[in-house]
């Protein structure tokens, strides 16, 4: 359980750092460049870990999905990227793969 939970932060972290590096201007902008740089450390250090107990490919894509997901939520809620019912239907199929992966471990 705990690799998955280690999974699951780093994917969280994955949408942060997707996003201050977006964020960063070409990493121009001194705030978001140092949570960009923190963010995909702490990240890639969770999924390293995680695949130590989980398949490589079910841990990437599950890290993946969260990271995309979260990243294509968050954007479309502040408004930085339009929104319609059918790109929250496929934000929800990714969430449903990546829910589904984790069910058939």
């Amino acid at each position: 359980m705990l690799p998955w939970i280690v999974l699951t932060v780093s994917g969280l972290l994955e949408a942060v750092w997707a996003t201050a590096l977006g964020r960063s201007d070409g990493f121009t902008r001194p705030v978001p460049t140092t949570v960009f740089g923190v963010s995909v450390v702490l990240s890639m250090v969770g999924l390293a870990w995680a695949m130590r107990d989980l398949p490589t490919g079910t841990a990437y894509a599950v890290w993946v999905g969260i990271g995309a997901g979260l990243t294509v939520a968050y954007e479309m809620s502040t408004g930085a990227e339009p929104w319609s019912i059918v790109r929250i239907l496929l934000v929800l199929g990714i969430v449903a793969c990546v829910v589904g992966l984790k069910l058939t471990h």
